[in-house]
């Protein structure tokens, strides 16, 4: 409970200085073709991350936390995950490189040449990050392991302070380049920290690499896996962006911005939960794992409960905060009504998306991967098939009505599930 506790408040500092760079971007660019092109920028770097990098930090902890219990062997664990990460960052890199002109013509044509002419020069000063990020979650991973929670956490910080320093003191000198440069900027402070954190705890410790290591092979046999859920669960953000893409202009910043506040409190709660969690349940389900299934159940039954009562006052206030926080300068009224009601919807499914977060990482924790895929694969399809059918109906609240009501029933999925393997006993 400490440490979920510290992580909680580190994050709400975190996302609280990540939320008024938001703020101030909204004030200087408002729901613009910018901000647009940046997200779009964004969105083939963010996905490798997500479905590749921090796919394969999941795989790594508890068959790292196995290999501190029953190997001798760490060094050797550290060596090869960090070969790996290297290898798999460059080789992403490089493909997203090749195939940025086809990725725009699939997802976003019809566009103008001065459009993808911003989206380009943005992302390629976004793609670098994929390797910063990959060695990223590897150190926070081992940070977390070795409890070394506050770290672990305060890192993201620097990014903001990053854009926020070229938003407002190089704006002119970078023009179009301003949040791209500064993301950059900003994660390669990131890996610096948590590199120079790892070496004065003395937590590296390098060896030989060897892709026999027990613990190793099992970690590459989860991978496929792990990736495959990743990579389902990623394309969900890019179907939306794809289908607002092709609505009215400020549509894919409105959904954006619609979601701001709910991944705000949802993703103080995650980071919290998330960094204890995975590293506790593959401790205790390697030591008790009937002690375990108890705690998920009450866990989640706290985590609902909790977040209902918080939840229903944002969806009350949700028009007037985001007047508060956002409508100046660039940003109109207009643009509050739509946004706030985005943000309605989305604020819904909070609990069932936190509630699934915490039993993924009791899933994967007993290397449940393969399950996490198969459901990744009918939330991906059934997510498609309902932001068309909603689109037409509401247009961009289309698109947010549909990760709503597909979080709604994954959770459901995976609770079904997890009973089912309290049931069976077979791990």
């Amino acid at each position: 409970m400490v440490n979920i506790t510290t992580v909680a408040l580190i994050t709400i500092l975190v996302k609280g200085f990540g939320f008024y760079k938001e703020v101030v971007i909204a004030s200087n660019i408002g729901l613009s073709e910018l901000l647009d092109t940046f997200f779009i920028a964004l969105l083939l770097p963010g996905f490798i991350n997500q479905v590749f990098l921090i796919a394969f930090k999941s795989v790594f902890i508890p068959n790292y936390v196995a290999e501190l219990k029953g190997g001798n062997n760490v060094g050797t664990v550290q060596s090869t995950s960090f070969l790996i990460t290297l290898v798999a960052g460059i080789t992403f890199t490089g493909i997203a490189f090749l195939f940025t002109d086809v990725f725009l013509d699939l997802f976003f044509a019809g566009h103008t040449e001065d459009y993808y002419n911003l989206i380009k020069t943005q992302f390629y000063f976004l793609a670098p990050c994929i390797v910063i990020w990959g060695f990223c979650a590897l150190l926070e991973g081992i940070l977390n392991i070795y409890n070394e929670f506050k770290f672990a956490s305060i890192h993201p910080i620097l990014t903001s302070i990053a854009m926020l320093v070229c938003l407002l003191g190089f704006k002119e000198q970078l023009q179009e380049k301003v949040l791209a440069v500064g993301m950059l900027i900003g994660c390669s402070l990131e890996l610096l920290l948590l590199a120079s954190v790892c070496f004065y705890k003395k937590i590296i410790d390098l060896k030989k690499v060897d892709f026999q290591n027990k613990n190793v092979r099992i970690m590459f046999n989860q991978l496929p896996a792990r990736v495959s859920s990743g990579f389902l669960t990623g394309l969900i953000p890019v179907t939306d962006q794809y289908f607002a893409a092709t609505l009215a202009i400020g549509s894919i910043a409105a959904l954006n911005y619609g979601m701001k506040i709910p991944a705000f409190f949802s993703s103080i709660i995650v980071m919290a939960l998330g960094s204890v969690l995975l590293p506790y349940f593959s401790n205790l389900n390697y030591d008790n794992r009937e002690l375990a299934f108890k705690k998920l159940t009450t866990i989640l039954k706290v985590l609902f409960i909790s977040l209902i009562v918080v939840v229903i006052p944002l969806i009350i206030f949700s028009t007037p905060i985001i007047s508060i926080l956002f409508e100046r300068n660039a940003f109109k009224a207009d643009d509050t009504a739509l946004v706030a009601n985005i943000q309605m919807i989305f604020l819904i499914s909070i609990p069932f998306t936190i509630c699934g977060d915490a039993i993924v990482r009791f899933l994967t924790s007993i290397n449940k991967n393969a399950f996490l895929a198969y459901v990744s694969f009918g939330t991906m399809l059934f997510n498609f098939i309902l932001d068309y059918i909603f689109m037409q109906f509401y247009g961009i609240l289309g698109i947010a009505i549909c990760t709503t009501v597909v979080q709604i029933l994954k959770v459901l999925v995976f609770m079904q599930y997890a009973r089912k393997q309290k049931k069976t006993s077979v791990i």
